[in-house]
């Protein structure tokens, strides 16, 4: 018979060989999302760079607004359909997981498919170029949508490796897609070419997942979600509505080639945001993860992960200050000259970003939804504030510095609500503890 001791010992020793795997499985995983979002990245890069050496400043302006219009719609479907399944399937039982993911992709498609007769629309009331854009936009946004929300399910999952896969099939699709794009010669080409090959690799993505969509289950998906999605469709679309109304108004302000100029320094730093939007996908599940299997560590993931991601921006940063001017013209063509010059402030705001980061995952993971919205209904305020605000100042590079204010600004009211949100965790603990 064993004693107590020689069974704590056991119990010990297992847990002693049992973290070092665990370390091992969250790199793992990580590793996964940086490779995913590298692929992904690159694509964006790849069509960015095209669109501004064959079109020219104005008409990478026009492509600039379609893209950021993009990202509202984006995050409109994270809010409603990946984000709460992230949240609450992640590491689950497969068949939950499966029945998750059908409901979920199926609202991600139908978003798509609902704002993108709407983008038709406005593009056909709007006419010329720009118009002609927001047409190509809509017929091809439920594919982009359902690309993204495969993304998400696979992380979800614990199987990055297939997001990863997913997207090097989009840049490869992307490839010949560019090259029929380049000799129609036209902004709306180049996004029926870049959401043309989104739709490839949404489609394959059902065969990874070996399950299709259901668009009719999506009511039903919101409706288990409201608690989680509505909130996070807020916050998201206060993400991306701040950007949509900096690039509009700055557009306005100045000209819709200073929108242009802001999406090249963008471009330029866009390895970096690889790496944070690479582990933005799986941040929120690790840190579900380890507020789980041990809630004290969660403050400390948080901390390294912001710290890092700012560091690693400020570093990238001043490595693209040493880039000479004849190949920041190879790359980006005449708009390299206008982005150089913001540089310095670009870098400033996505370390701000950055650093907001692991606070935010961390509300994620606690569900502190109401929290997140009110921090980031205050930085989408300061965004905009910032942006054009710093826009009728300054112009172009008013705007950058304003934004990159604004995010270090918002980045300190994201830990402090987070350092609350985990008090308040801490003393609900404790009040169960004592009441059993």
């Amino acid at each position: 018979m064993t004693t107590k001791g020689e069974k704590m010992a056991a119990t010990a020793a297992r847990a002693g060989q049992g973290r070092p795997s665990a370390r091992r499985a969250i790199v793992g995983r990580l590793s996964w999302g940086l490779a995913d979002q590298a692929a992904s990245s690159m694509s964006n890069f790849l069509v960015g760079m095209y669109v501004a050496r064959s079109l020219g400043l104005s008409a990478f302006g026009a492509f600039s607004l379609v893209w950021v219009t993009y990202g509202v719609v984006l995050n409109v479907s994270r809010g409603l359909a990946t984000d709460p399944l992230v949240v609450r399937f992640s590491g689950v039982p497969e068949a939950s997981w499966r029945a998750a993911t059908a409901r979920s992709t199926g609202t991600a498609l139908g978003v798509g498919g609902a704002i993108g007769v709407g983008s038709v629309v406005v593009g056909l009331a709007l006419g010329g170029s720009v118009g002609a854009a927001f047409v190509a936009l809509g017929v091809v946004l439920p594919g982009l949508l359902l690309q993204d929300a495969w993304r998400f399910s696979f992380f979800a999952a614990g199987t990055g490796r297939k997001a990863f896969v997913n997207d090097v099939v989009w840049g490869v699709a992307l490839i010949p897609a560019l090259v029929l794009a380049a000799r129609a010669g036209s902004v709306a080409g180049f996004v029926l070419a870049w959401g043309g090959a989104a739709v490839v690799a949404g489609a394959y993505g059902c065969v990874q997942a070996g399950l299709l969509p259901r668009p009719a289950r999506a009511r039903a998906w919101l409706r288990e979600q409201r608690d989680l999605g509505y909130r996070y469709l807020l916050e998201n679309v206060g993400v991306s509505g701040a950007s949509l109304l900096r690039a509009y108004g700055l557009g306005l302000i100045v000209a819709v080639s200073a929108v242009g100029v802001v999406r090249g320094a963008e471009l330029l730093m866009g390895p970096f945001l690889a790496v944070l939007m690479g582990l933005s996908l799986v941040t929120v599940p690790e840190a579900a993860r380890v507020l789980r299997q041990a809630p004290d560590r969660l403050a400390r993931f948080c901390f390294l992960l912001g710290g890092g991601l700012a560091a690693a921006a400020l570093l990238w940063g001043g490595a693209l200050l040493l880039v000479p001017d004849h190949l920041g013209e190879h790359v980006l063509g005449a708009v390299w000259y206008g982005a150089s010059e913001l540089i310095v402030p670009i870098s400033l705001g996505v370390a701000g970003a950055g650093l907001g980061v692991g606070a935010a995952a961390g509300l994620r993971a606690l569900a502190a939804a109401r929290r997140s919205l009110r921090c980031q209904i205050f930085a989408s305020a300061c965004y905009v504030g910032g942006g054009l605000g710093g826009a009728a100042l300054g112009g172009t590079t008013g705007s950058a510095w304003g934004v990159a204010a604004a995010n270090l600004v918002a980045s300190a009211v994201w830990w402090l609500q987070l350092r609350s949100a985990l008090r308040e965790r801490h003393q609900k603990t404790i009040s169960e503890v004592r009441t059993t």
